[in-house]
């Protein structure tokens, strides 16, 4: 896998997390690492894309509210959060994250904060099926015998 392809994953780790979730790691790891904002947290929109049944050509869907910044570490790395919704202290978050990823500090950043999200996202969408699937209806045609 890339570089670009695990910080790809890690960034979308980062948007999908609960917000209160993801505070309790960063506060547990317990970094203060010392930045200058390149962009402050701001809140904007953004249009969301679909596809008709996944593969079809793109159509315009609507827009989301979505929250940005961008933040650049003493050490030089830039890290950028990008979230859905107002939360501009989870967009700071991930920002750090995300620079502190691109540094020495990276396997102690994916420890601390990243592989927990990661098993209780995997958990909470495995416990999701588990329920969908106790609801699951098998349909089926019985030949009536007549011809």
């Amino acid at each position: 896998m890339t570089a670009e392809n695990n910080r790809r994953a890690w960034m979308s780790l980062l948007a999908k997390a609960p917000a209160g979730r993801l505070e309790a790691l960063w506060q547990a790891y317990g970094a203060t690492p010392d930045f200058h904002w390149l962009r402050a947290p701001e809140i904007g929109a953004t249009m969301v894309r679909g596809r008709l049944g996944g593969t079809g050509a793109p159509f315009n869907l609507g827009e989301m509210t979505l929250t940005r910044c961008a933040l650049q570490l003493e050490s030089g790395a830039v890290g950028h959060g990008y979230v859905q919704g107002r939360d501009k202290a989870k967009a700071e978050i991930a920002a750090k994250v995300d620079a502190l990823m691109q540094g020495a500090d990276a396997d102690a950043v994916e420890a601390a904060v990243l592989t927990p999200l990661a098993e209780e996202m995997a958990t909470a969408k495995t416990e999701r099926a588990e329920k969908a699937a106790a609801t699951k209806v098998d349909f089926f045609t019985m030949a009536r015998g007549e011809d």
